[in-house]
């Protein structure tokens, strides 16, 4: 599998000038949300979603100006997201960072992922990228009626895998969606090219989503950097509970669906959940729906000119589904 470093060669010239970019479109005169931005900054991830946007740019022309607003607009709307969600979540660390709301309080954080949203909002508006705006403005759309529909779900835990499926089609999906429709956006090409790619993302979403239910399941030992049952703990219907829970007897169902309910935080409950899933083939069942959504991406690109950007994005898919953590 290629590392992050590899799959960037394409575009390693671009990914440097995004970090100035980036750093330009986050500032502010107020000297609290300055020292907030460089501090986002200095704790930022592996840039996947940048990545989507360049690679899914450069397949069908030279980076332009248009494709560094995508990819600072994607950014920003990311990064709010993240911001909100850590209050929401009441996290006190993101990527091994404190979070904002953890250092700042949930009022500050609150009004620097508004502040992060707007500049996102005025990048599009002021430079008259109007088509990336309305692309942005779908996937915070998107994304919030997926976190809202998680929670309303959650409370009865009646999520079906129809629902499921639209639930991380909009929470997840929805952005990296939107990371390659905005990229191939940029490029200037057809409505049709637009769109294929959108759905490349959201098949690519699809799939890195179901990756990290796995996780929860410890699918991979020690190598995994997330605790498993995480999810369980935290009331989340995954696929291969769903599927577990739909192949169950009524008696087994019914104490499942109690001990997730108000015995999630008793550690040996939570194994018994995660030994259930694993014996009733709920992980083979999510292993081999992740292949199919990640089968469905790389058919889009194989539609395509098999340039050096294509590879990468290809590679990019694979990294996201082979992924350790």
């Amino acid at each position: 599998m290629s590392t992050i470093q590899n799959i960037q060669q394409p575009i390693i010239k671009e990914m440097e000038e995004f970090e100035t970019w980036f750093r330009n479109s986050m500032r502010s005169r107020v000297s609290l949300l300055d020292n907030i931005m460089h501090y986002i900054i200095r704790r930022k991830g592996k840039q996947m979603r940048p990545m989507f946007v360049f690679l899914s740019s450069k397949m069908f022309a030279p980076t332009s100006n248009s494709t560094y607003i995508a990819a600072s607009l994607i950014e920003l709307l990311h990064t709010a997201t993240l911001v909100h969600d850590d209050v929401v979540d009441d996290s006190s660390k993101r990527r091994g960072f404190w979070s904002i709301n953890a250092i700042w309080k949930n009022k500050i954080a609150v009004l620097v992922g508004d502040y992060l949203l707007s500049k996102g909002l005025l990048l599009a508006v002021e430079n008259k990228e109007f088509d990336l705006l309305q692309i942005m403005s779908n996937a915070v759309r998107e994304m919030s009626e997926g976190e809202l529909l998680q929670i309303e779900k959650a409370r009865r835990l009646d999520i079906t895998e129809a629902i499921y499926f639209d639930i991380i089609r909009q929470k997840t999906a929805a952005l990296i969606a939107a990371c390659c429709a905005a990229g191939a956006e940029a490029a200037k090409t057809s409505f049709e090219n637009v769109e294929k790619m959108r759905l490349f993302g959201e098949y690519t979403g699809i799939a890195f989503q179901i990756k990290d239910d796995l996780f929860d399941y410890g699918s991979d030992g020690e190598s995994i950097g997330k605790p498993t049952g995480i999810d369980i703990k935290e009331k989340k219907m995954t696929l291969p509970l769903i599927y577990a829970l739909n192949h169950a007897g009524w008696a087994e169902k019914k104490k499942v669906i109690y001990t997730i309910k108000y015995l999630n935080t008793n550690p040996k409950k939570v194994k018994e959940v995660i030994d259930f899933v694993v014996s009733s083939g709920g992980l083979e069942y999510a292993q081999k729906s992740m292949v199919e959504y990640k089968n469905k991406a790389l058919a889009i690109l194989d539609e395509f000119e098999p340039n050096e950007a294509n590879k990468s994005l290809r590679e990019l898919v694979i990294y996201t589904t082979e992924r350790k953590k």
